[in-house]
């Protein structure tokens, strides 16, 4: 039995229980969150001075590609066109089971780095199951806790071949999967389908696909990008509700296209909606349903999506969340002709909760993680309160989601283990160093064989 015991500043449990504390103590036991209180009198092999800081459930990204690392920033400027045609259909080809794990494992450590202790991983250019494995392997390794979506690549049609919005899933490769290490759902890194969905395949691959991801148990996700008349199944998603295959087990990212009824019976069948605010503010018309999902009262789900457009920061991605569904309200207030607003319309504890609880829910994990719960396992963060943007803290959820950032990260806990310490990742420097040098070798060839080239300062 292994006991640590933490002692805070500040705990922001969200626990409708145990709300926020003062001066208050941690106990963890066994990889799990035992009690939390003031003066616990509980003696521990370990005991943690954070009495500076601001303990709080780590963050979770619903949705990321974390293969694309290595090409951050080369689309900052990309529009949805400019990503397709030069990642799915140029650069991505480009890609072999090292690149994938290389990818994975500096996102990854980066995410942990900057509060984040648990990630959907939609890994949507796998093309072998070596490529999947090593994919894998970089979650693995790198400590955090992840949800690997094993996704298909979208390559250009050659002549004389089925496009790939015609291919269902490969059973063979994620079967191979689901018996060996993701045999059991109670490891560290877990396995789902991101799979099509009717937006980028026809209604038949969709419903072959849900299928699979129920057979096995799995957790599916897919992508909602596009208007209606481009989709390449027009209303593909009210027919697999009315077939029953959309239900809790079944996440859809962005949806921005979506229109009130179709929301409204996807919303009803239990299917949870991922907005990843900061991408599709870049690059889309239509506003991030994080707004209409919250005024139907659900729980929204937010995420990175891709580091090459955007930043890889969760609290970034919060921070957004939050001040686009606040100026929506201001926005749609004066529109109507109402008197302006007399009280904030998103409080910040909201944000916060979406991208922690609302994340944990969408990706299946809720009853393990999102908040500082008795019994729930340990992934906790803990903010330097004394950092100069954050001191002095008076309310410490303010703090936490309108001012602070991933420089203020001084440790991180996954299932009660130490990921990050005193501001320092807790992974071999050397073998790091090794690795980012083999990166950035990665992207180079992935970018001369693409014949890509980033515009230069």
């Amino acid at each position: 039995m292994t006991r640590i015991l933490i002692r805070c500043g500040w705990i922001i449990t969200l626990d409708p229980a145990l709300g926020e504390l003062r001066d208050a103590e941690i106990l963890v036991q066994d990889g799990r969150i035992a009690t939390v209180g003031r003066n616990l009198g509980a003696t521990a092999e370990e005991v943690v001075d954070a009495t500076s800081m601001i303990v709080m459930p780590g963050l979770i990204d619903a949705h990321v590609h974390l293969w694309q690392c290595g090409l951050r920033a080369i689309g900052s400027e990309w529009l949805g066109p400019d990503y397709h045609g030069t990642m799915h259909a140029n650069l991505a080809t480009r890609y072999g089971a090292e690149d994938n794990y290389l990818g994975n494992l500096v996102s990854a450590l980066a995410h942990l780095d900057g509060g984040v202790t648990t990630v959907l991983d939609w890994c949507h250019n796998i093309t072998s199951l070596e490529m999947a494995e090593r994919s894998v392997d970089a979650l693995e390794e790198s400590g955090i806790r992840a949800v690997f979506a094993h996704g298909t690549a979208k390559p250009p049609t050659r002549p004389g071949e089925t496009p790939y919005t015609h291919v269902p899933h490969p059973r063979d490769r994620v079967e191979a999967l689901r018996k060996s290490r993701f045999a059991s759902d109670d490891r560290r890194v877990t396995l789902a389908l991101a799979v099509l969905g009717p937006h980028w395949g026809t209604l038949e691959v969709a419903e072959a696909d849900l299928r699979l991801a129920r057979e096995l148990g799995l957790l599916s996700t897919s992508h909602a990008t596009k208007p209606r008349a481009a989709c390449v199944a027009p209303g593909g998603y009210e027919a697999l509700a009315e077939k029953g295959l959309l239900g809790p087990d079944h996440n859809i990212v962005h949806g921005n296209y979506f229109g009130e009824e179709e929301l409204d019976r996807i919303l009803d069948t239990g299917a949870s909606i991922t907005s990843t605010v900061m991408t599709e503010l870049h690059g889309h018309a239509a506003e991030p349903l994080v707004v209409r999902v919250h005024r139907r009262g659900h729980m929204p789900s937010i995420g990175i999506d891709v580091e090459p457009i955007n930043s890889g920061e969760m609290f970034r991605e919060m921070q957004a969340a939050l001040l686009f569904t606040r100026h929506a309200a201001h926005r749609d207030t004066a529109a109507a002709g109402k008197p302006p607003l007399k009280a904030m319309p998103i409080r910040s504890r909201e944000a916060l909760t979406w991208a922690t609880i609302g994340n944990a829910r969408a990706i299946g994990l809720e009853d393990r993680i999102g908040s500082l719960t008795p019994g729930k396992l340990a992934d906790l963060i803990m903010l330097r309160a004394q950092d100069l943007n954050l001191f002095p803290v008076h309310d410490p959820v303010h703090s936490a989601v309108e001012q602070a950032g991933a420089g203020n990260v001084d440790s991180v806990m996954v299932g009660g283990v130490f990921r990050k310490r005193h501001g320092r990742l807790l992974f071999d420097e050397a073998v790091l160093r090794q690795r980012k040098s083999q990166l950035v070798e990665s992207a180079a060839r992935i970018l001369r064989e693409g014949g890509h080239t980033p515009k230069a300062l």
